[in-house]
């Protein structure tokens, strides 16, 4: 049987993205980059969100593509943000099928066809839209029905940063809890806001034991997870803006679970139950990726 140690060590492995995975990704990108370049006219893309930052779990979800539109030619849509995802989503429906197209908050996503046999199936991409607004971009907000400030790069720079100073584990770190949001059900949203907690609450540097980070990450996210989190780059809408008062007592109440079960794990090992401890870890917190042996 595996100690614990060991068990993080392969536990932190399994959330890694595998080679298929990475060039299957790159496959969609480039397809999915040909057919927009095809209707519009884009000054530049690149990939953002969690996968271009390394803080994305398995199975890979939400690949996003940014894409930034030439403020000329695309002027017609400067007033119109809405209308900009729509016809964004009639230029992929065809080839990807209506019903797997859909406009979300800020994007375009596809979902793609799911084979539980496939090792490195890939969820679905998102087609994220923007103008270049001097320091920064602009992208729609189908929520605020207007646009709103953002700059991903800036994001990039600040979670490479975070890994940095946390000797490069801060981004195993906000995997694994993601991985545990996942497990409770999502109850913090976005998965973006774990990231911009854990770049408060993950102080440098790491301790050298993700049980104990792990610990102090949960009472500390409980006791914060009400307060107003902002966009790391100084942009937009806070990161916590879907947090409403039945959600944030939720994320506590899953928050100050997992913190108990952390506790429960650690005990039984300190009493010889070394099974038992893993078991905990996987059941209650992690899930199935989480080794037992």
């Amino acid at each position: 049987m595996i100690n614990t140690i060991e068990a993080f060590k392969k536990f932190k492995s399994r959330l890694e993205l595998r080679a298929g995975e990475q060039k299957k990704a790159s496959e969609l990108q480039q397809e999915v980059r040909a057919l927009i370049g095809e209707h519009f006219s884009i000054e530049k893309d690149f990939l953002t969100g969690s996968y271009k930052r390394h803080t994305k779990t398995r199975p890979l979800k939400d690949v996003d593509i940014f894409f930034v539109f030439d403020k000329e030619k695309e002027k017609k849509y400067l007033n119109k943000p809405l209308e900009l995802l729509e016809d964004i989503r009639k230029v992929l429906a065809p080839k990807y099928r209506e019903t797997k197209v859909k406009i979300g908050r800020r994007s375009v996503g596809v979902d793609l066809p799911y084979d539980p046999n496939d090792e490195d199936k890939i969820l679905s991409i998102d087609v994220v839209p923007a103008f270049d607004a001097g320091k920064h971009y602009q992208i729609p907000d189908n929520v605020l029905k207007t646009w709103i400030n953002t700059d991903p790069e800036i994001h990039a720079e600040e979670a490479t940063a975070a890994n940095k100073a946390f000797d490069g584990e801060w981004k195993p770190m906000v995997k694994m809890i993601k991985k545990w949001n996942e497990t409770q059900g999502k109850p913090i949203k976005p998965s973006f806001l774990i990231e911009v907690m854990a770049m408060q609450i993950l102080y440098p540097p790491f301790s050298g034991g993700y049980v104990y980070e792990l610990k102090s990450f949960f009472a500390t996210a409980a006791d914060r997870i009400a307060e107003t989190w902002n966009d790391p780059a100084g942009l937009g809408a806070p990161v916590s803006d879907q947090m409403d008062a039945n959600r944030i007592t939720l994320a506590r109440q899953k928050l100050a679970e997992a913190g108990k079960y952390v506790d429960q794990a650690i005990q039984l090992e300190k009493k010889g139950n070394q099974g038992g401890a893993l078991r905990i870890w996987r059941d209650n917190i992690f899930g199935d990726m989480f080794p037992l042996s």
